[in-house]
């Protein structure tokens, strides 16, 4: 077995066999991990989970519950996940992101559109072939995932699978001031029922020990602040000084859309490269889809001209079923509600969404700023969101 993670700063590679994930987290501190007491319970729990889950004895099993690994950034959430993931046998064992988990059962929904309970149809060829699944990232806020949540994992529940997830917010928070809440609830509660909630609550974020004496006012070898770092020149390094033929690309299609971008090569031989403008990518009409496309095409990400993100709350009258920017007596009068955020949070939400999928699938960036990380996002809506954000980009800052 080879466990490989990231933590701490550090890449963490274990080559131990038949180790329950309690055996490898002890073997491992005092060498690359920081002993941290808020993590026991936790490893405990998936300690006991791994032993019912690998029973040589269905009978031994009973129905067994999950676990959620909830708290805040940098507390080792992922990180204990992919340690008993990577303690499971080769089979019978999915893990995913979250949105990456519920991005395929939508395409799945649109594929047997036909048939008559199309869910099922995809629960059981889930169960057929999975027996855990590992979340990462649990959140909730699209409608369309929350609407169908409850209904898709009675089925794979009352079929044996079981879950591992980790997220930021607690379970009795998720959607969290959504529309139609009420509809979410039956999900809340079979999670409570099918996992045990364990809160890691120590008070160091692990992602930031290396860097805690960084200035994050200084330009970093790949992401500072505008007119620090010469991207021209590092798209052409990058590119092995292509021909500007070959380099000139202007548009790309993703999701069945075109993206102007500012070069792009994606040529045999030499790794994918894309140059966006941030205008481009996160002003717009984007969704996690094409931050999940991007990052599975381009090993390389530039993106130049952040701008500071957030600002002062405002309270703002928003129509059901329609998009930003309806008059306030419109929206009143077809049934509006509302909402408060900062003018700028949706293209705030926009850039997390594309942070955490580069982030996700180990993408290269490179970036400038108006101003430094640490006042990227200092007021608004998503403060809270915008933690695990600026986090992964302290990382990202540093390791290349």
């Amino acid at each position: 077995m080879s466990i490989t993670s990231q933590f701490n700063g550090v890449i963490i590679i274990n080559s131990q066999k038949k180790q329950s994930p309690f055996q490898v987290y002890q073997s491992l501190l005092g060498k690359t991990l920081v002993s941290d007491l808020s993590q026991f319970a936790a490893i405990q729990a998936l300690d006991e989970l791994f032993g019912q889950v690998t029973s040589p004895t269905p009978q031994t099993r009973g129905v067994v519950r999950g676990v959620y690994l909830w708290g805040d950034v940098g507390r080792g959430k992922t990180f204990l996940m992919d340690l008993f993931y990577q303690c499971l046998p080769g089979e019978g064992k999915q893990r995913l992101h979250f949105h990456h988990f519920m991005a395929r059962v939508h395409q799945d929904l649109h594929e047997l559109s036909g048939e008559e309970n199309p869910l099922n149809s995809i629960v059981e060829n889930l169960a057929k072939n999975c027996r855990v699944l590992c979340f990462d990232e649990f959140f909730v806020s699209d409608i369309g995932d929350a609407m169908i949540l409850a209904g898709l994992f009675e089925r794979l529940f009352a079929l044996g699978v079981v879950l591992v997830a980790t997220s930021n917010i607690p379970i009795e928070r998720l959607y969290e001031n959504g529309l139609a809440r009420h509809k979410f609830l039956p999900f809340i509660a079979l999670l409570q029922q099918y996992t045990q909630a364990i809160h890691l609550d120590g008070q160091q974020d692990h992602r930031l020990t290396s860097f805690k004496n960084m200035d994050t006012r200084k330009p970093s070898t790949n992401i500072g602040l505008v007119g620090e770092l010469d991207f021209q020149k590092t798209f052409t390094d990058l590119t092995q000084n292509l021909n500007d033929e070959k380099a000139s690309v202007r548009q790309i299609i993703v999701c069945n859309r075109s993206i102007p971008v500012v070069r792009c090569v994606e040529t045999r031989g030499i790794k994918p490269v894309v140059w966006f403008d941030f205008k481009t990518l996160c002003d717009g009409h984007r969704s996690q889809l094409d931050y999940m496309e991007i990052a599975n095409r381009f090993t390389t990400v530039l993106l130049s001209d952040v701008p500071y993100l957030g600002g002062e709350v405002r309270g703002w009258i928003k129509a059901r079923g329609t998009e930003d920017g309806v008059g306030e007596n419109q929206a009143l009068s077809t049934g509006g509600r509302k909402v408060e955020y900062a003018s700028s949070d949706n293209s705030a939400r926009r850039f997390i969404s594309l942070i955490d999928e580069l982030y996700d699938q180990n993408v290269t960036l490179y970036m400038s700023s108006d101003v430094p990380l640490a006042e990227l996002y200092q007021e608004g809506a998503l403060l809270f969101e915008f933690r695990r954000t600026y986090s992964r980009l302290i990382e990202l800052s540093r390791l290349k």
